[in-house]
């Protein structure tokens, strides 16, 4: 989706928090975490589980969106009219809408976990508010109209300081997410 000119690219990376919806709605409906509660495992680690696969997606897909970022800027398109381009700001700002959502949508689905839907609709308003925010930015904000945006060259450390800062604060929200779930996750009574 990254190759669509015009098109906010914010929402390739929805995709990924729509995947995590329907892998914890599939194992609500297959009673996975009452399977799991069986096994000789602390609750904390059922929480660590499926944070970590979660995670594993993540990464896939911003590993996987490199390429398509790279094949772009080869070709003579003209810049994004709709909010950012795609470059390394981008996975850097979507890094730390993801890292939003994994804080968002876990802390709530870990104390309710029959709930999936409800903590689905509380991610998707924090990572909405964050994308509007942020293609905002991309038309108001001086500072990442003429150095985060832009598929060129120009600017590149800025870019990858920005990748890097929203690894760390992905990494950063991602931890926070499974210390507060694995804590309200192990006081639920189930």
């Amino acid at each position: 989706m990254l190759l669509i000119p015009n098109y906010p690219y914010y929402v390739v990376f929805f995709y990924a928090c729509l995947g995590v919806f329907f892998m914890c709605l599939q194992g609500r409906e297959n009673h996975d975490i009452f399977y799991s509660l069986l096994l000789p495992i602390e609750k904390k680690d059922i929480v660590k589980a499926r944070i970590s696969a979660v995670v594993l997606v993540e990464l896939a897909q911003m590993i996987f969106a490199i390429p398509f970022m790279l094949i772009r800027g080869l070709f003579p398109i003209p810049g994004n009219q709709v909010g950012m381009d795609a470059n390394w700001s981008l996975l850097g700002l979507s890094f730390i809408m993801l890292g939003l959502f994994n804080l968002i949508y876990f802390t709530y689905y870990y104390k309710h976990p029959q709930k999936v839907g409800t903590a689905f609709a509380w991610g998707s308003l924090g990572i909405t508010l964050f994308m509007i925010v942020a293609e905002s930015t991309a038309h108001a904000v001086p500072f990442v109209v003429n150095v985060l945006d832009g598929p060129n060259a120009e600017h590149t450390a800025v870019k990858l300081i920005t990748l890097v800062v929203g690894l760390f604060v992905f990494s950063a929200m991602t931890y926070l997410a499974y210390k507060k779930s694995a804590r309200s996750f192990e006081t639920l009574d189930l």
